[in-house]
């Protein structure tokens, strides 16, 4: 039988996320854009508890429009953008693993901020490279590695330590997730990736670090029309492809 990866409708890519699972969402900041349909499936089904593992806890609905005003001259989100926050502000997000936790500047200060300042959410701080690397290692199957990224800093608190040719080095382990949410530009029906710009950064290291990688993109193409010189993401890491409302894609 042939492999077609394609889920028919945003809302049933999602379907089997439970309340208490472990999320990866890919992107990086602003320009990297993240997977939006799907944060917004996720939204409305309404699961909570949920562990997220992504390079940020996001901006949400209170502080897109405000990013947006300010780095209107590198990019315009539109009207149907939205990142982690959004289920951070529903409430879902009981952890967030991240590199960036806080809103803009000390006078944006996102949801999570709020939250975990109440004491409402838990939160793991990770440097972004060691993050990226945590992940790969799950991808790869590698338990734990040794960096020395945090040395002397309170990121070394209550980790194991080891000297290699007279330099520190803090033992970090591998994460994994139930799901990753990643977003990429092209796909085939096997699922073969592409990304644009700043996309390919976490979106293309988380895609197989989860038990299933559901990957919403902005357009599906025949087998055979991606260069394999093109493709970031082999289709062994994809679990799921759903394509992004074509008529919004192309209002963007």
């Amino acid at each position: 039988m042939p492999i077609n990866k394609i889920i028919p409708s945003i809302d049933g890519a999602i379907s089997d996320i439970r309340d208490g699972a472990t999320i990866m969402i890919g992107y990086f900041g602003g320009p990297g854009e993240p997977p939006c349909w799907l944060i917004k499936a996720l939204a409305r089904k309404g699961v909570k508890d949920l562990t997220l593992i992504s390079n940020m806890t996001g901006w949400g609905r209170t502080l897109i429009p405000v990013f947006a005003e300010k780095m209107k001259h590198l990019i315009k989100y539109p009207s149907w953008w939205d990142d982690p926050g959004l289920l951070v502000e529903n409430g879902q997000i009981k952890k967030a693993i991240c590199s960036w936790a806080s809103g803009m500047t000390p006078s944006n200060v996102n949801d999570f901020e709020k939250r975990f300042r109440a004491n409402e959410v838990e939160l793991e701080m990770v440097p972004q490279g060691t993050l990226a690397e945590r992940i790969r290692a799950g991808k790869a199957n590698i338990p734990a590695f040794y960096v020395s990224t945090g040395v002397g800093t309170k990121a070394e608190d209550g980790k194991e330590a080891r000297v290699f040719n007279g330099k520190k080095y803090l033992l970090e382990y591998a994460l994994t997730a139930d799901f990753a949410l990643i977003h990429a530009h092209k796909a085939d029906r096997w699922g073969n990736l592409v990304y644009q710009g700043t996309s390919r950064s976490f979106n293309a290291t988380m895609a197989g670090a989860a038990r299933v990688t559901i990957a919403e993109v902005d357009e599906i193409v025949e087998l055979g029309e991606i260069d394999p010189e093109e493709v970031v993401t082999p289709a062994i890491y994809v679990d799921r492809i759903v394509v992004r409302p074509r008529d919004e894609v192309e209002k963007w």
